[in-house]
């Protein structure tokens, strides 16, 4: 049974939860909090002063007990006594390790030393947009007095570590009326003797900081609208954000491969639209959790949203170029022979005027979040302007955070990515069956996933199932319609930036003697399979030469491609079309990078939504079987004398994708537990 946590630890993650869902308090992932507090040592049995802070990573919104960190106050002040500087303050960060009560828990954070050494019970330290909008602006500290009077104290920029604790505590010292600080450049500190003071201080500094910037402020603080930079009309703006996806998902991925996230709320769009975004652009974000996740600034396309759509794409290459001779260049200004090697050139955040955001991550949360982070920075960028001019960190300092030591060695803790992190799957009849267990191989192993299917209900089942937009996104698709499938593959480039992986899985099958089958059945077999693949498969082609970043078209066919049986002329007939589709596309998509395979299943009876339609009871009668016994048929006129599942057939799309056969295309796998009929020739 898992103890509960201390009065003081829970009361700590209340107030986290309080403070983290509302996102004019803090961005995600973004400040911590902390809880001082009395405990029993287990060893001594004597009372010892302890204190519960946020760890390394993690969400205040979320924070559990797990993401704490519990710290012996008198170790960790204690360290003030052997503390070196501030050019070795980072040292400090693995000597909180010895301050730890007891095992378990998170890792310390760099602002660790900011709790403990504050005399305080709790301390919050926030990224409020308001906060970061006075610490950004030219004159902050002026404002901040006019603000706040004696009750926020300015604190300048200094890099989180050691030493601004000790400068925050110090200034607490000195200023025993002050509530909190402004952090230049950064965000607030905020203090109080109980949890419930503590908490109505930070959202006093936070809300008093929003009344300030809106009165104080004036309306149009990024200028007048351009004219022709305008917004365009809803479903104008997203076609043209879906043609544009692939592209600019390509050039985001030059270095290493990226999933994207499109952003076109009235923030962002007023942000373009105004005359100085371009500038305002051009000076990066500040607070030290937006450029670790936005780069130091993004790229801005230097047109109107009208302006023809090769053309823009022409202009949006040449940028590209530039970004990334003007990252070296940035890097090279600011290295020194000790930094981690540059992580990549490319941008996380591109600005598309009258069109919205694109940011790109590592996987769909990080792209999303790094987007999130820059509408943050309009925030403090609107605020700044309106009061005062904005103002970030020098770019120098930018390179000390996103190049620090300290973030590297995060970054290499990460766990190692999954085979399929950063692809982008399309699976269509993904809400049942073969396609369903695809879509959950393909997630599980670190893929997008969106759920294609003609059922909009079972769609968004299995979508929720795989864990929601993060991971998977359902389209409600016939694909015998040319439209739809332009619509659904719309959608995937606009919900996930690109698509990588294409699984032809949606079928029909109409089990019934040659003089049976109308041309109804054939032609309704043949549009499902052999058209509505083909139309799929065009449509992927185009995303991923767009996206210049290769790819790979799975075909489920059939054994019945290959093995010729009785009363089955129109269901085999269209998977024999899929597989020499196979063929054909293999051959003639490889310039580009694109692999296209085959699966050839047969007999999963099991899950099958063809098979409860209908298919499985004609063929059990073709079978003169029971319809409940088809599966154990199918598994005895086999060589392995094993049933085969939708897993297996999912296991054989992961093989030929997975990173392991990078060589292989126009191959047909079999996974119909050994036809010996069915053997390729």
């Amino acid at each position: 049974m898992t103890a509960e946590p201390h009065p003081e630890a829970a009361t700590l993650l209340e107030r986290s939860h309080r403070l983290g869902a509302d996102p004019r308090n803090t961005n995600y992932a973004g400040g911590n909090t902390s809880a001082k507090g009395t405990a029993t040592d287990p060893v001594t049995g004597q009372d010892v002063d302890l204190m519960w802070v946020k760890g390394s990573g993690g969400d205040l919104g979320t924070l559990t007990e797990a993401g704490l960190a519990a710290l012996r106050l008198d170790r960790l002040r204690a360290l003030t006594e052997v503390y070196p500087g501030v050019e070795r303050e980072d040292e400090m960060v693995a000597a909180f390790d010895f301050c730890l009560h007891g095992k378990g828990g998170a890792a310390p954070s760099i602002d660790t030393a900011m709790h403990g050494l504050v005399n305080a019970a709790h301390v919050d330290h926030l990224h409020p947009d308001s906060g970061i909008a006075l610490a950004c602006a030219a004159d902050g500290e002026a404002l901040t007095k006019e603000c706040f009077g004696n009750q926020v104290v300015w604190v300048p920029w200094r890099r989180p570590g050691f030493q601004l604790g000790l400068d925050i505590a110090a200034i607490k010292k000195a200023n025993p009326e002050a509530i909190g600080c402004i952090l230049g450049g950064h965000g607030i500190t905020a203090w109080g003797d109980t949890s419930d003071e503590c908490e109505a201080n930070s959202l006093r500094i936070i809300r008093t900081a929003e009344q300030f910037l809106v009165e104080r402020g004036k309306s149009d603080p990024f200028g007048p609208v351009v004219p022709g930079y305008e917004p365009l009309p809803e479903a104008e703006r997203r076609a043209r954000a879906a043609a544009l996806a692939p592209v600019l998902r390509g050039l985001a991925s030059t270095d290493r491969p990226q999933v994207g996230h499109y952003n076109d709320s009235d923030p962002v769009l007023d942000f373009v639209s105004r005359a100085e975004h371009p500038r305002l652009a051009a000076l990066g974000t500040s607070c030290p959790d937006h450029f670790l996740r936005t780069k130091v600034r993004p790229l801005v396309l230097d047109l109107p949203p009208t302006t023809p759509l090769d053309e823009a794409i022409a202009r949006l290459k040449e940028l590209h170029t530039a970004y990334r001779t003007d990252y070296q260049a940035y890097y090279e200004r600011h290295a020194t022979p000790d930094s981690p090697a540059m992580r990549g050139a490319d941008p996380a955040v591109v600005l598309i005027p009258g069109v919205g955001m694109f940011s790109y991550g590592k996987d769909k949360q990080t792209a999303r979040v790094a987007g999130e982070f820059y509408v943050n920075a309009i925030n403090v960028m609107r605020g700044a302007e309106a009061v005062s001019t904005y103002s970030p960190i020098e770019e120098s300092e930018k390179f000390r955070i996103e190049y620090w030591a300290l973030e590297e060695a995060k970054l290499q803790r990460m766990p190692k990515p999954k085979p399929l992190a950063t692809r982008i799957a399309l699976v269509t009849g993904a809400g049942s069956g073969i396609g369903k267990a695809i879509a959950n191989r393909l997630v599980a192993e670190g893929a997008c996933v969106v759920v294609a299917d003609i059922n909009a209900d079972n769609a968004a089942t299995v979508a929720a199932e795989l864990g929601g937009p993060d991971k998977a996104v359902p389209v409600t698709v016939d694909i015998t319609s040319e439209e739809q499938i332009k619509t659904a593959f719309d959608q995937a480039v606009l919900a996930f930036g690109g698509v990588d992986l294409l699984v032809n899985n949606a079928g029909i099958s109409i089990s019934k003697p040659l003089l049976e089958t109308t041309a109804k059945d054939w032609d309704l077999q043949h549009d499902i399979m052999a058209r509505g693949s083909f139309l799929s498969s065009r449509e992927a082609a185009r995303v991923m030469i767009d996206q210049n970043m290769g790819g790979d078209i799975i075909y489920i066919a059939s054994k019945n491609s290959i093995f010729a049986g009785p009363n089955n002329i129109a269901y085999s007939a269209t998977k024999a079309d899929q597989a020499h589709q196979v063929r054909l596309l293999a051959a003639e998509l490889g310039a580009h990078g694109i692999r296209v395979n085959g699966v050839n299943p047969d007999g999963v009876v099991q899950g099958s939504g063809i098979f409860a339609g209908g298919w499985g009871a004609q063929r059990a009668a073709t079978y003169g079987i029971p319809e409940e016994e088809l599966g154990k048929f199918y598994a005895q006129r086999t060589l392995l004398k094993r049933e085969v599942l939708p897993e297996h057939v999912a296991n054989a799309v992961f093989a030929l994708t997975g990173g392991d056969l990078t060589h292989t295309t126009g191959l047909h796998v079999p996974v119909d537990a050994g036809v010996a009929a069915a053997f390729l020739r």
